[in-house]
């Protein structure tokens, strides 16, 4: 009997220590057809986004990635949405959260995930690299962002039709190595259906 626990204890023991390793969390949210990622401040390094410090008081950060002249417009009419649909320059948008995402918007899909420092290391680095930041040490503010909290910046990358928002979040996870098959993610729907398995438990915020 005695065996048989000593074996099922080195068993276990990776799963456990990639338990205890997974000590950040970041959140994936999602309106119905646009998603982005939420990192609490403390793991956002200044370093790796410099941009952050435009939001001095925020607790938490959104990340999105999207079209250059549909996201950012205040009243996007039929052209400009078709427009988004063909190649063309990309945005970041980085809203500093005041408070928990599940404060701020309590009627969005909101999904917890455990990531160790490795894995968080590794979307931080495919955030950074969604900056474009032409040379300088930090990109330059584009635009006031959809929130009174959020501001644009320029992106790297070409957003198109197969080519949105919703890939680039799964881009970003893979970066982290959620372990999801996320190829051919289009829609919002398609992302959070294939990662739910993967999420966290949920806890109060």
């Amino acid at each position: 009997m005695r065996r048989r626990a000593v074996l099922g204890a080195l068993l276990l023991a990776p799963t456990l220590a990639f338990a205890a390793g997974a000590a950040h969390r970041i959140w994936v949210v999602s309106n119905g057809w646009h998603s982005g990622i939420v990192l609490a401040r403390a793991d956002v390094p200044e370093s790796v986004i410099p941009e952050i410090t435009d939001f001095p008081h925020a607790r938490f950060f959104e990340f999105g990635w999207g079209d250059a002249e549909f996201y950012p417009a205040r009243e996007a009419g039929t052209w400009l949405a078709l427009r988004a649909a063909f190649p063309g320059p990309a945005v970041m948008h980085v809203a500093g959260l005041p408070d928990h995402p599940a404060r701020i918007w309590p009627q969005v899909t909101i999904l917890p995930f455990a990531v160790d420092t490795q894995g968080l290391r590794r979307l931080l680095d495919f955030l950074r690299d969604s900056f474009d930041r032409t040379g300088a040490g930090r990109a330059a503010v584009k635009a006031r962002g959809i929130y009174p909290f959020s501001l644009f910046y320029p992106a790297t990358g070409r957003f198109h039709l197969f080519n949105n928002c919703n890939t680039w979040t799964a881009q970003a996870l893979t970066a982290m190595e959620l372990g999801a098959s996320l190829g051919g993610v289009n829609t919002a729907d398609d992302l959070i259906s294939r990662i739910r398995p993967f999420a966290a438990p949920q806890n109060a915020p």
